[in-house]
């Protein structure tokens, strides 16, 4: 079964460690050999200088991703896995990576335990490490039978960081901690297949949490329930599938009781064939990863209860399987959203949109500060940013800028697209208030305009986060498969708002 990583501090001396692996973080440098820290000379030197030498002989020269490694001394570390932190100055997403880069080769290599040496990074650096360990170490065995034992390689269980001890590293380490524990529900919500996760692996989820950490209300509803909200936008892309669909709610108040909380809302698509107006065969399967919007909502709650911040946190997920049947939605049918708007559906596989809709109509009960949501929304941004951005979408430029800056801190780097009035045209309709898409052209703009045609009342940001929720390559850093994605940009932002 899937397992967290075990991570611990040490503040021994490095040349005091017993361990199969220790790795060293270095950055590159701008000129000559690079500079090896005061932190390092006992290494170097019960390493008889092997350490200066390879810097000496610019044998490697701490690039982004680059990795060397080295025997280690005679007694204490068996190996020294020297890992690049890249050009210029060192941030907590390069330490972040260089952290994943180390996991994997120590998971490559079978050790089972291994120690990163932290004493000269920064508290920020620090909680990137921390993270960074637990992305590379973490796998998704579950459904795979075990090699023979005598070809098995031991999975990294344990990862000790040597730091210093101070107050400010705890809490960094503690952060960090908090941050790989969520990123790793995402992850594995994202990797289960469509028939293991399914819009009650949701409730499941949630209780789970709310459960382990005592501070998160759940409230959940089913197809009764939603019918009686008048949820006809959500509901018609449920009624193609024998699965009931699932909202979930789920209450931080970390707050005062009257402050107006932060909501984070998710689609949670567990599989998309499209429906009526199906998909292509070929690498339909990728569409498990549907509900990576929902997996980042539960992802973000689970450490937002782990670092407690002082402010009130609402995540919201809806949840279904959008299925061709004889009950299936058709295009051009017309349906009625929660907020009375009704919808033209030009084509069922613009389905997230129409689960969104009701959404951000039923958060608006919570009068909240700022509303973000978070979807696998469009192909169209792929072909807009690629795989490096999320898709930033909002009216008001300056909460747009405080997400994107979120994004930037917390590894996920994103970029605004305009939501200028001339798109709406796209998404005029001949029989009902709209429609449920604007076309090819500019896509990711009118799903967007058309999500804001439910917001009233508050300020609110979409993410699109088709391109980067998932990787259908290996990254080096990371394998192919679920990044985590969006719940560094989420927990950032809220630690950013109770700060």
């Amino acid at each position: 079964m899937t397992t967290m990583l075990s991570l611990h501090v040490s503040h021994a001396a490095v040349t005091a460690v017993d361990s199969p692996l220790l790795a060293v973080f270095l950055p590159a440098s701008t000129s000559g050999a690079i500079s090896m820290p005061e932190s390092l000379y006992s290494l170097d030197e019960a390493m008889q200088g092997a350490l200066a030498r390879t810097l000496a002989r610019r044998d490697f020269r701490g690039g982004r991703d680059e990795t060397c490694f080295l025997a280690g001394p005679e007694r204490g570390v068996e190996r020294v896995l020297l890992v690049g932190l890249g050009k210029g100055e060192p941030t907590r997403t390069a330490w972040r990576r260089a952290g994943a880069v180390a996991a994997r080769a120590a998971v490559k290599l079978g050790t089972g335990a291994m120690h990163a040496h932290a004493s000269d990074a920064s508290p920020e650096h620090l909680e990137g490490l921390v993270a960074g360990l637990a992305l590379g170490a973490w796998s998704y065995p579950d459904l795979r039978t075990p090699a023979p034992e005598a070809e098995r390689r031991a999975p990294l269980a344990n990862a000790t960081v040597i730091t210093r001890d101070d107050n400010a590293s705890r809490t960094a380490f503690a952060a960090g901690e908090a941050i790989a524990a969520g990123q790793a529900i995402a992850r594995r919500l994202g990797m289960m297949p469509g028939n293991v996760c399914t819009p009650e692996t949701f409730v499941q989820t949630a209780r789970e949490i709310a459960e382990r950490h005592g501070n998160v209300n759940v409230t959940v509803l089913g197809p009764r329930e939603m019918e009686q909200e008048g949820m006809g936008a959500f509901l018609c892309i449920a009624q193609g599938t024998p699965q009931e669909p699932r909202l979930v709610a789920m209450e931080y108040r970390g707050g005062a009781e009257n402050d107006a909380p932060i909501v984070l809302v998710g689609k949670g698509l567990c599989f998309d064939t499209g429906g009526i107006s199906i998909k292509p065969a070929p690498e339909m399967e990728w569409m498990k990863y549907d509900m990576c919007g929902a997996g980042g909502v539960m992802g973000a709650m689970e450490t937002i209860a782990r670092m407690k911040p002082n402010v009130n946190v609402i995540g919201v997920i809806g949840s279904t399987t959008n299925m061709p049947s004889g009950t299936a939605v058709k295009p051009g049918d017309v349906v009625r959203a929660s907020n009375g708007k009704t919808i033209e559906v030009i084509n069922t596989d613009a389905e997230g949109r129409m689960v969104l809709a009701d959404l951000l109509v039923f958060v608006k009960r919570y009068k909240p500060a700022v509303v973000l949501d978070a979807a696998t929304l469009t192909g169209a941004i792929v072909f807009a940013l690629g795989h490096n951005a999320v898709g930033l979408f909002g009216p008001d430029a300056t909460l747009v800028e405080e997400v994107r800056a979120a994004g930037e801190k917390g590894g996920e780097p994103g970029w605004p697209l305009p939501v200028w009035d001339e798109y709406r045209e796209q998404i005029k309709s001949d029989v009902a208030d709209l429609r449920n898409t604007g076309g090819r052209p500019a896509g990711s703009i009118t799903a967007a305009l058309f999500l804001q045609e439910f917001v009233d009342g508050y300020p609110w940001v979409h993410l699109d986060v088709a391109g980067t929720a998932y990787s259908q390559t290996d990254l080096g850093w990371l394998p192919k498969g679920p990044t985590g994605t969006p719940v560094g940009t989420f927990v950032e932002f809220v630690r950013q708002r109770a700060r």
